[in-house]
C-alpha cells in the first residue's frame, strides 16, 4: 500500500476547500464562534455544534438548508493522554450541519463526494472504510449506494455508533468514517485501538426522541451534525501517521527544537514533551485571544493548567527562561489570517503568558524542592503520600499531575486514592457550606414575600422624591410583621419608590420614607426592594401611603462617581487595550473603585492617560444619553456588557459624548449624571493588584476630589513647616536630606569597620589549625547578616592567601541573631562544606538555613544558643 497513490493538502488547503464545498450545496458559513460559549451550560465551546443548539432545539429557524463551520475546540478530559498520536487539547472541527433542510442520503452522498473526488480529498476509495450503527440498515444501504462495498461497512453497538443528548430527549444513529493508514499501524479492524483503521470524519443523525419509557418516536425534523478533526484529516492528507505530523503541529514542534538544542523522534520522553508543549502552547494563545484569563476556577483554571503544564514541559527539555511567547507568535504567524483575533489581542497575550509564566516559574521552584525533599524520605518503590500531593496541589498551587510526573519519574507512584479523598472532603466542605447558605436562603422571610408580592417598580431615574407610594410589606428581626412603631429597626417594601437598591456595585439610597429614616436600601428575593429603616416618629402599617425622599445631595454625588466609572472603563479600553474588562466595582458618594483585568502594573504614564481622557470627557460637558433597546439591538450598537450579568430581553443603555461615536456606551441599570460637566474633576487616588492579572483602581469627583486635593496640599504644607521651607522647595530638600542619609550610612560603615578590624586580627591569631585549612570561631556583637560578609571578607584578605575558613555568630542590631559559614576555594577543596556546618549549627539558634560550600548563612531568634552553636561547628569540623 504506497503512501503516495494521493494527492498532499495544506491544512489551510483543507478548510478552505471543506467550507467553499459545503457552501457550494447551500450551506451557510458560519465563523466559529468563541471559545467561551454563549451556553452557560458549556465550560468551553467543545464540539462544531455548540452554537447550533438553538436550531436543533427549534427555538430559531435557519433559512438555508443547513450551515458549514471550521469551529475552536478545546477539551483536557484527557488530558493525561495528550502527546500520543491522537489527542489535543485544542482542535479545529470542521463540520456540515441540517435542521431538517437536507436528508441523511444528501449527508452521506456529500461527504463521500467531497473525500473520493480528485477536485477535493481525493482519497483512494478502497482504503475508506465506513461504521454504522448495528440497526441502521438504511445507512448501509445509503454507502454502499455509493459505491462503497458491504466488507467495508461494519456495525458497531450504541456505545460506538449512537449519540443521544442524555437518558431522554433527542437522539439517533452515528456513521463514521475510516481511513485505512496501512499494515504497519496496529489494529485488525475499524474501531480497534490501533491507529491502522484512523476515523476522522462522525456523521451523527439526529431523527428519534427518546422516552422515559424507552420507545423512540421521530423527532419532527431530522438533523445532520457532522464533525471531521481537523489536524486528523490533515494528517492523513499530509501522509502522516499522526496528528502532530500535520503542518500546523509539527511547525510548532520544530520550535521546541529550536529552543531546546533536541531534535524530534530520538527520545521518546523528549518527543513527548515536544508534543505537549506544541499543543498546549497553541490552546494558551487561542484561549487568551478570546478574553479568557488564568484564574483559579473555571476556564481560567484550564487555561493556568495548560500554561503551567507546557512550561514544565519546556524544562524537562532544557528550555532556560521565559519560552511560551515564542511558540504563541508562531502560533499567530500559522493561524493569524484564519483568526484574526489573534493578530488583534497579541499584546495581551504575550503579557498575560510572560506574566503567568514568571509567576509559575517560583511555584514550580518551590513546589519541586518540597515535593524532591518528600521524595528523598521515601524508600524504593514507596508511594508518594496523597496528603503531601494535596498539600502541594492546596497550598502552594502545584498541579496534581506534574506532581505525578515528577514523582514518576523518580520511580514513585502518587496514592492517588488518598488525594482524591482529600480533594472530595474539600468539595463536600464547599458544598456543606453551599447547602446552608442554601436552606438559609430558602427559609428567608424574602423567599415568601415574594411568592405573594410583585417586584417593586423603581421610578428614581428622573425623581428624588414620590408621593403615594404604599407599604406593601415590614419585616422586623427576620420576621414579617403589619406594622412598626418609633425605635423600631424594620426593612420598609413599597409598590414603588424613587430608592436605589445596591445592586452593581452602587450602593444604595438614603432619605425618609414616611415616619421612618432609610439608612440603606437593598435588592431582595423577587425584585423587592428593602428600605432599612428605623422609625423615628409615631407608627407606620402596611396599607399606609407615604411619600418616600432621596437624600439628594447624597444621590446626586453618587450620580456622579457611577458615570465617572463608565468614563473610567472607556479610558482604561483606549489606553491599555480592548482585554481589559469589569471585575467588580464600588461606586460610593464619596469615592468609587474600579477592578478590571490586566496584567501588570499601570505605568505612571498611562494613569496620567487615563485620568488625563477622563478630565477631556469632563471638560467638556457631554450630555448622558439612556435609552431601553433589545439586548441584540444594544450589544449590535458597540454597548460593554459585564460578563456574566444576566440581562433581559430588554435593557438599559448608557451613552456619554456624541451619537454618532461615543465615549463609552454600556449596558446599565444603575443611576447617572445628566452631563459629564456635573463630574467636575476626576482624580485617581490609587493603582493596585486584587489577584492575578487583576487591578484596581480609585478615584474621587466633585466634591471628593475637593476634600483630597485640599487633605494633600495640608499635608504639603505640613511637612514644608516641618523642614523650614516653602511647599514649592519640597523635592529640592527631601533630596539634599537624602544624600546627608547616605553619607551619614556610609560613615556609620566605616566607623564598624575600623572597630571590627581589630576583633577580626584578634579572631585570626586565635584561628584553629584543622591541618589543610585555619579556621576561625568567633562572635560579635550588633553586625547583621548583611555586615558579616564583610567580616568574611576581613578575615579572607587578612589570611593573605593561605587557606581559611570561618564560623562567626553575631547578634544583630534588632536582638536577633546572624550566623556565617564561608571558606576559600582550597578550604573547599579540604572538604569545608558552609552548607553543611550552617544547616547542622542553626537549629542552636532557633533558626534555618543554607547555602552554597563556600558561603551559606543563616538566621535565628535564640542569642543564647550562640556558644552552643559554634561547640557544634567546632566538633563538627574537628576543632
Amino acid at each position: 500500500m504506497s503512501a503516495s497513490d494521493y494527492k498532499t493538502m495544506t491544512t489551510a488547503e483543507i478548510r478552505e476547500d471543506f467550507l467553499k464545498f459545503f457552501e457550494g450545496k447551500g450551506c451557510k458559513l458560519y465563523p466559529s464562534s468563541s471559545l467561551v460559549p454563549d451556553d452557560p451550560s458549556l465550560l468551553l465551546a467543545n464540539a462544531g455544534m455548540n452554537q447550533f443548539k438553538e436550531y436543533y432545539q427549534g427555538t430559531k429557524t435557519m433559512k438555508e438548508i443547513g450551515a458549514c463551520s471550521c469551529q475552536k475546540c478545546l477539551r483536557t478530559n484527557d488530558i493525561d493522554n495528550i502527546g500520543d498520536a491522537r489527542h489535543l487539547s485544542f482542535f479545529e472541527m470542521l463540520g456540515n450541519f441540517s435542521f431538517g433542510g437536507y436528508t441523511k442520503a444528501n449527508a452521506i452522498e456529500w461527504a463521500y463526494e467531497f473525500i473520493t473526488s480528485p477536485e477535493h480529498l481525493g482519497l483512494p476509495k478502497d482504503r475508506l472504510y465506513m461504521t454504522v450503527f448495528k440497526d441502521d440498515e438504511e445507512a448501509i444501504e445509503l454507502w454502499h449506494e455509493q459505491g462503497v462495498p458491504y466488507d467495508h461497512i461494519s456495525r458497531l453497538g450504541e456505545e460506538d455508533n449512537f449519540w443521544a443528548a442524555g437518558p431522554t430527549g433527542p437522539c439517533g444513529p452515528c456513521s463514521e468514517i475510516y481511513f485505512d493508514q496501512g499494515p504497519e499501524f496496529e489494529g485488525e479492524k475499524p474501531g480497534d485501538d490501533g491507529d491502522r483503521y484512523l476515523e476522522f470524519w462522525n456523521l451523527v443523525f439526529t431523527q428519534y426522541d427518546r422516552q422515559e419509557d424507552g420507545s423512540m418516536p421521530e423527532l419532527p425534523h431530522r438533523n445532520i451534525d457532522t464533525g471531521m478533526g481537523l489536524e486528523r484529516i490533515a494528517a492523513i492528507m499530509q501522509h502522516e501517521g499522526s496528528n502532530y505530523e500535520g503542518d500546523i503541529l509539527r511547525t510548532l514542534i520544530g520550535v521546541g527544537e529550536g529552543l531546546a538544542g533536541v531534535r524530534y523522534h530520538d527520545s521518546a520522553t523528549t518527543d513527548k514533551s515536544l508534543r505537549i508543549v506544541a499543543d498546549h502552547s497553541r490552546a494558551v494563545t487561542f484561549m487568551i485571544g478570546d478574553g479568557i484569563l488564568p484564574s483559579n476556577e473555571g476556564r481560567g483554571y484550564v487555561l493556568r493548567r495548560l500554561l503551567r503544564r507546557a512550561v514544565y514541559h519546556g524544562r524537562l527539555m532544557g528550555i532556560k527562561g521565559q519560552f511560551l511567547t515564542t511558540y504563541a507568535h508562531e502560533v499567530t504567524r500559522l493561524l493569524g489570517d484564519t483568526y484574526p483575533e489573534l493578530v488583534e489581542q497579541q499584546a495581551l497575550i504575550d503579557g498575560i503568558i510572560n506574566a503567568e509564566e514568571e509567576r509559575f516559574g517560583a511555584t514550580l521552584d518551590n513546589g519541586e524542592e518540597q515535593l524532591k525533599a518528600e521524595l528523598s524520605r521515601l524508600g524504593e518503590g514507596e508511594p508518594l503520600s496523597g496528603d503531601v500531593a494535596f498539600t502541594l496541589h492546596d497550598t502552594y498551587g502545584f498541579p496534581i499531575d506534574l506532581t505525578r510526573e515528577i514523582a514518576g519519574a523518580a520511580g514513585h507512584s502518587v496514592d492517588m486514592d488518598a488525594f482524591d479523598a482529600a480533594m472530595e472532603a474539600q468539595r463536600e466542605r464547599a458544598r456543606a457550606t453551599a447547602n446552608r447558605d442554601a436552606w438559609g436562603k430558602a427559609n428567608n422571610v424574602w423567599v415568601a414575600l415574594s411568592d405573594s408580592l410583585p417586584a417593586t417598580e423603581f421610578d428614581g431615574y428622573d425623581h428624588d422624591e414620590l408621593s403615594g407610594c404604599e407599604v406593601v410589606a415590614i419585616v422586623r428581626d427576620g420576621e414579617s410583621v403589619k406594622e412598626a412603631a418609633t425605635g423600631d429597626q424594620v426593612e420598609l417594601v413599597l409598590d414603588r419608590t424613587p430608592f436605589y437598591g445596591e445592586m452593581g456595585g452602587q450602593v444604595g439610597d438614603t432619605g425618609i420614607v414616611g415616619p421612618a429614616r432609610v439608612t440603606n436600601t437593598l435588592h431582595h428575593e423577587g425584585g423587592l426592594v428593602g428600605h432599612v429603616a428605623e422609625v423615628t416618629d409615631g407608627a407606620i402599617s402596611v396599607g399606609d401611603r407615604v411619600t418616600a425622599v432621596v437624600d439628594h445631595g447624597r444621590r446626586e454625588l453618587i450620580r456622579r462617581n457611577h458615570t465617572a466609572t463608565h468614563l473610567l472603563d472607556a479610558a482604561l479600553k483606549k489606553v491599555l487595550g480592548d482585554h481589559v474588562s469589569q471585575a467588580g466595582s464600588l461606586v460610593a458618594p464619596d469615592r468609587l473603585r474600579f477592578d478590571f483585568t490586566h496584567f501588570e502594573a499601570m505605568t505612571k504614564d498611562e494613569l496620567d492617560r487615563v485620568e488625563g481622557m477622563v478630565n477631556a470627557e469632563i471638560f467638556a460637558a457631554e450630555p448622558i444619553v439612556t435609552e431601553v433597546m433589545g439586548i441584540d439591538e444594544a450589544k449590535a450598537s458597540g454597548a460593554v456588557a459585564l460578563f456574566g450579568e444576566k440581562y433581559g430581553e430588554r435593557v438599559r443603555v448608557v451613552s456619554t459624548g456624541s451619537s454618532d461615536k461615543p465615549f463609552s456606551r454600556e449596558l446599565c441599570g444603575g443611576t447617572h449624571a445628566r452631563n459629564t460637566a456635573d463630574l467636575g474633576i476626576f482624580k485617581i487616588v490609587s493603582e493596585s493588584s486584587v489577584g492575578s492579572n487583576a487591578r484596581r483602581i480609585e478615584a474621587v469627583t466633585s466634591m471628593g476630589a475637593i476634600e483630597y486635593v485640599d487633605e494633600r496640599l495640608a499635608l504639603m504644607d505640613q511637612a514644608a513647616a516641618t523642614l523650614k521651607c516653602r511647599p514649592a522647595d519640597l523635592p529640592e530638600r527631601v533630596s539634599q536630606m537624602r544624600d546627608e542619609l547616605r553619607e551619614a550610612k556610609r560613615n556609620i560603615g566605616v566607623a564598624k569597620g575600623s572597630a571590627s578590624g581589630d576583633v577580626v586580627a584578634a579572631a585570626l591569631r586565635n584561628a584553629k589549625d584543622l591541618g589543610a585549612y585555619r579556621c576561625v570561631f568567633t562572635k560579635l556583637n550588633g553586625i547583621s547578616g548583611k555586615d558579616l560578609r564583610s567580616v568574611w571578607d576581613s578575615i579572607r584578605d587578612g589570611a593573605k592567601g593561605e587557606p581559611v575558613a570561618c564560623v562567626v555568630a553575631s547578634t544583630t542590631p534588632d536582638g536577633k541573631v546572624a550566623l556565617l559559614a564561608a571558606g576559600t576555594e582550597s578550604a573547599v577543596a579540604a572538604g569545608f562544606s558552609a552548607g553543611n556546618i550552617i544547616k547542622e549549627i542553626a537549629g542552636f539558634v532557633g533558626g534555618r538555613g543554607g547555602g552554597r560550600p563556600n558561603m551559606a548563612q543563616a538566621g535565628g531568634s535564640d542569642a543564647s544558643g550562640i556558644a552552643a552553636a559554634l561547640d557544634a561547628a567546632k566538633a563538627a569540623l574537628g576543632a
